[in-house]
């Protein structure tokens, strides 16, 4: 899966990158997984983080349908921020198939919200 392999490292350059993974949110399959800095986070495991990720997906899109909302509206990302660190949440549409998320888990301290975001909306459409 060159795109998956190459998305992934991309993410991985994104400023304060700890891992990054492509995630089936419906069985909670990895199909791709990049990181794990011990440097930056030493009891980091970017392959349980983004296990726990499809649960939270799940819920997000199962909330989205749920509430009230303008026609074709969805959500575009999901973002957990924790005094260490972000984990942004984005699901990659595609023509045929919408169980797809990208995750990218940041250290706080050395990653900027705003422009990861920017990047990795930029990599999911990229994967679409």
């Amino acid at each position: 899966m060159p795109a998956i392999d190459d998305c992934l490292r991309r993410a991985m350059t994104i400023r304060g990158a700890i891992g990054a993974s492509l995630i089936d949110y419906t069985t909670g399959q990895t199909l791709g997984l990049e990181g794990g800095r011990g440097d930056v986070a030493p009891h980091a495991d970017p392959s349980a983080a983004a296990l726990g990720t499809a649960s939270v997906i799940h819920a997000a899109m199962q909330t989205a349908a749920y509430a009230p909302a303008t026609p074709g509206d969805a959500v575009e990302d999901v973002i957990i921020s924790t005094s260490a660190a972000y984990h942004l949440i984005r699901p990659v549409r595609t023509r045929f198939d919408s169980r797809l998320v990208l995750y990218v888990w940041l250290d706080r301290a050395e990653g900027n919200l705003a422009i990861a975001r920017r990047r990795v909306r930029s990599l999911a459409d990229d994967l679409a």
